[in-house]
């Protein structure tokens, strides 16, 4: 199936992730959505890849997407809240970093992990 031409789209950049959201026409000329995760990836020779997902959502389903799309989120945020809890997804996360900065062995310091205070050396 060949992909019509775009009538409007968005790009929500998330890390390796990017989020394509385009309003496309069907052969009668009525709209409906794609949305496309588009994923890098890196080969060992460091050139790198994309994998790419695409959902096609049609204006008879956007009620019911829309109220368990708000339903599924509002439920995450009320059980976690909105701080990310994987610094692996911290947009400002690097791997070598982390684990050079850390033996093999230790988990990564937080302010509310670290307890390892002796109050005689004061």
């Amino acid at each position: 199936m060949l992909e019509k031409e775009e009538i409007h789209s968005k790009v929500l950049r998330a890390g390796r992730r990017t989020y394509f959201f385009d309003v496309r026409a069907t052969k009668a000329g009525d709209y409906y959505l794609t949305i496309t995760e588009s994923k890098k990836f890196t080969n060992e020779d460091g050139s790198f890849y994309y994998k790419k997902h695409k959902i096609y959502l049609y204006k008879e389903d956007f009620t019911e997407f829309r109220e368990i799309l708000g339903e599924m989120t509002d439920f995450i945020i009320d059980e976690k809240g909105e701080e990310v809890i994987s610094e692996r997804h911290q947009k400002d996360f690097k791997k070598e970093d982390a684990q050079s900065n850390h033996e093999p062995d230790q988990s990564p310091s937080t302010p509310d992990s670290f307890t390892d205070v002796n109050f005689e050396d004061i």
